[in-house]
């Protein structure tokens, strides 16, 4: 039987915590007044060192890839920020965050960057990190990824440059890796305990997964927010593309170097996304963080504290779900926050964000120090119910079983399947008009509704579409929808107003929250935020999307026989949602998503439905919960 990569892990963190339960916890005892030491108190690292008297340093580590081909191995820019007593002995853990945002879009919901003194070292690191773990014993250690702010190189959107220079980072922090000073002469991390805990938002997120897929030693533990697991699945969804341009869009917007440096790159990644047919291929292989080119998650080492948005409709619900599935297949170590904003940061979510930087701090204590403060006895998942509700579960998704809903004549969703056909013509629809009064005959889609739910009903899981359809052209666009028709008050997660400081279902107010020490040109602060709400008639709960000609391959597609039926099944976006008493579930399909889809062209192609061949299947907590409330 293999030895699980995590009980070592277990035994070290005993033997660390037990030596920093041992720390003086008031004055220094005789003899040590000299000494150096990081304080533990009720299971948390205490700030008893300076954030002003930190060393703050500006550094270049040599990654061993050349992504701009100009002969010369890359050098990426990082920006480190330590107790000043690693000066006298203490070695300290790494919190890590590796971004391509620093100079350009900035980072977090005020949209910080960095900023450097005359002698060229950071006097700002973006968020809060840093005011908060330097004075309690960490450093901070910010890398501008390959391409981006002060680093060499080209961006590769996900591609192997870009996780080199967090993991060549990571390799000179254990000692494995060469770092440059500015006048050029080599720079070790003598006060580095080698253990590194990786953390960011989005891109930055998605670093983390990728870096964590290589299994590279030291890093400990990864807290990745809204991140990737798969750029394919980002771009496309079985097929049916949502980006066409997505590396011209991403790497113009986040690299600033002159457009000539790294155009032969960026013609190679707009070839390898292939938007002429949306097709998986080698370039996407490159770029999944799960299963390709090898079984990557089967190399994690690092512990995951993933939170992630279910409304966030930049990085899909997919991109964590399946990330998460394949952690707990493999038994990693694992913690969840999930809220229902848009494109969001738990730091940011309204009321919570004490307990996220208190759930963080405990986190990295465990992992990184060994502290045991029970953070992995609590309950694994914190889940947003409502606007201002939240719980706590085992593990999430919670559905216990699936129920299959048939649609049938007269605009029915029932538990017995019906006979009868029905039909609609791929045409590019906004979902506005996709789910607007499911009772009326609109073109271009076909609704189908319960009646109203005697009893509150919870989804919690991933839908399926199984439709047995013919076609009257070689592919359509095929979309699904399932609709909570009840009126209520929800998350107005899609309402932008920057002029309002208003986005992803957030509104930032005048009044801050300090977390950490500040400085003159760094302070700890930053504007607490308010629900965005709306009052609305119906909510979609779970999207999913398909290019019929990829129903059994995303890499070869097959175009249908007009006329010919066909089974077609796909799965919508995970969900996990209560409609309420009195509420009906609704099932809208069409062709072309206008909101969604927007980068595909429909068909027109008339898609003739099976009745009695199709269904949908929604994922529970209690199979006779629904089944009682629709009888």
């Amino acid at each position: 039987m293999r030895t699980s990569p995590w009980r070592g892990a277990v035994i070290a963190a005993l033997a660390m915590s037990t030596a920093l339960a041992a720390l003086p916890a008031g004055p220094a005892a005789a003899g040590t007044a000299t000494r150096p030491a990081t304080k533990v108190v009720d299971g948390r690292t205490q700030p008893v060192f300076s954030y002003a008297d930190a060393v703050r340093e500006h550094l270049m580590v040599r990654t061993p890839v050349d992504s701009d081909r100009d002969g010369h191995k890359d050098r990426v820019a990082v920006d480190i920020i330590r107790p000043k007593e690693t000066q006298r002995g203490l070695k300290v853990p790494v919190i890590m965050s590796s971004s391509p945002y620093n100079d350009t879009v900035g980072r977090g919901f005020e949209a910080e960057r960095k900023s450097y003194d005359a002698q060229g070292n950071p006097a700002k690191f973006p968020l809060f990190y840093d005011n908060y773990f330097v004075p309690r014993g960490y450093a901070v250690v910010d890398v501008d990824v390959t391409g981006t702010g002060g680093s060499d190189g080209c961006l590769t959107v996900g591609g192997a440059a870009d996780v080199a220079a967090a993991k060549a980072t990571i390799d000179w922090l254990g000692g494995r890796a060469t770092a440059y000073a500015a006048d050029g002469g080599e720079v070790r991390a003598s006060w580095s305990t080698g253990k590194v805990g990786m953390v960011g938002h989005s891109y930055e997120g998605m670093l983390a997964n990728a870096v964590a897929g290589t299994g590279v030693e030291g890093l400990e533990t990864i807290v990745p927010i809204s991140g990737v697991s798969s750029w394919y699945e980002f771009a496309r969804t079985n097929g049916a593309k949502h980006w066409n341009n997505f590396a011209s869009y991403l790497t113009t917007a986040l690299d600033t170097d002159p457009p000539q440096k790294c155009r032969a790159v960026r013609e190679r990644l707009q070839a390898g996304e292939d938007d002429t047919t949306g097709n998986d291929n080698a370039h996407w292989h490159r770029r999944d963080y799960i299963t390709r080119p090898a079984p990557e998650v089967d190399k994690v080492r690092a512990s995951v504290l993933a939170a992630h948005d279910i409304n966030d409709y930049n990085i899909r619900i997919d991109q964590l779900a399946n990330w998460w599935n394949a952690l707990a297949e493999r038994g990693v170590p694992r913690k969840l926050w999930l809220g229902r904003y848009g494109h969001a940061d738990p730091f940011d979510w309204p009321g919570r964000r004490a307990q996220w930087v208190d759930t963080v701090h405990r986190w990295f204590d465990h992992w990184l120090y060994g502290v045991q403060n029970e953070i992995m006895d609590e309950p694994r998942v914190d889940l947003q119910t409502g606007p201002d509700t939240w719980t706590t579960q085992a593990d999430w998704p919670a559905a216990t079983s699936s129920v299959p809903l048939h649609p049938a004549p007269g605009g029915s969703l029932a538990l017995s399947p019906a006979s009868g056909t029905v039909a609609f013509t791929d045409t590019k629809r906004s979902e506005a008009d996709l789910t607007a009064d499911p009772s009326a005959n609109r073109p271009g889609r076909l609704a189908f509704l319960t009646p109203p739910l005697r009893t509150g009903v919870r989804l919690s899981g991933t839908p399926t579409a199984d439709l047995r359809v013919r076609l009257g052209k070689p592919t359509s666009n095929l979309t699904a929808l399932l609709v909570d028709y009840g009126e209520d008050e929800r998350i107005d997660w899609d309402r932008d107003e920057p002029q309002n400081r208003i986005h992803d279902g957030l509104r930032g107010l005048a009044e801050e929250s300090c977390h950490g020490a500040s400085t003159a040109q760094d302070d700890a602060c930053y504007r607490r935020t308010a629900n965005v709400t709306a009052r609305a008639s119906s909510e979609v709960i779970a999207r999913g999307w398909m290019d019929a000609q990829n129903r059994h391959s995303l890499t070869t597609p097959e175009p249908l026989t007009p006329g010919r039926s066909y089974r077609i099944t796909w799965k919508t976006l995970p969900a996990d949602y209560e409609i309420k008493p009195g509420h009906r579930l609704g099932l809208v399909l069409g062709g072309t998503d206008a909101d969604f889809l927007y980068f595909e062209d429909p068909t027109g192609a008339k898609v003739a439905v099976d009745l009695g061949g199709s269904r949908v299947t929604v994922p529970v907590t209690a199979a006779g919960g629904l089944r009682d409330s629709l009888r």
